[in-house]
């Protein structure tokens, strides 16, 4: 009997010798980090409160570094918005930045966090690729 043809064909749907280049299972990682972060509803409706632009936070008198034009969302509003704490609004922070979402930018000791318009573009339109069944795209 001969076995030296036998082999994987495919591992998690995706034909090996695609998952064997580098670039394909980057891609995978990062759809996989893109389902976690629109998997929480609070992450969706930050993602919505940043499309939107600052909205409730008056940093006259918080001595907050904001100058006009100055994009992103400090944590304070995020905090009021969804009544948590820092940690938590951080934590849900962290998994939308993982996935490339979201910016942040420090001013001093303060964060804030805007919309990556461009980044997110790309990893939706990889997302629909991907679910067209074309797994693969050129960088």
């Amino acid at each position: 009997m001969m076995t030296e043809g036998i082999g994987v064909v495919e591992e998690n749907g995706v034909p090996r010798d695609v998952a064997e280049k580098g670039g394909t299972e980057e891609r995978m990682e990062r759809l996989v980090a893109l389902g976690r972060a629109l998997s929480d509803p609070i992450r969706v409706r930050m993602l919505g409160m940043m499309a939107d632009g600052r909205g409730c936070c008056d940093f006259s008198g918080s001595r907050v570094p904001a100058s006009v034009g100055d994009e992103g969302i400090c944590v304070c509003e995020f905090e009021e918005a969804f009544g948590m704490g820092q940690s938590k609004v951080s934590y849900h922070m962290r998994k939308l930045k993982d996935a490339g979402l979201v910016r942040e930018e420090r001013r001093g000791r303060w964060a804030f966090y805007s919309l990556d318009r461009e980044a997110a573009g790309h990893l939706l339109a990889e997302a629909a690729l991907h679910l067209n069944g074309n797994p693969s795209t050129d960088d």
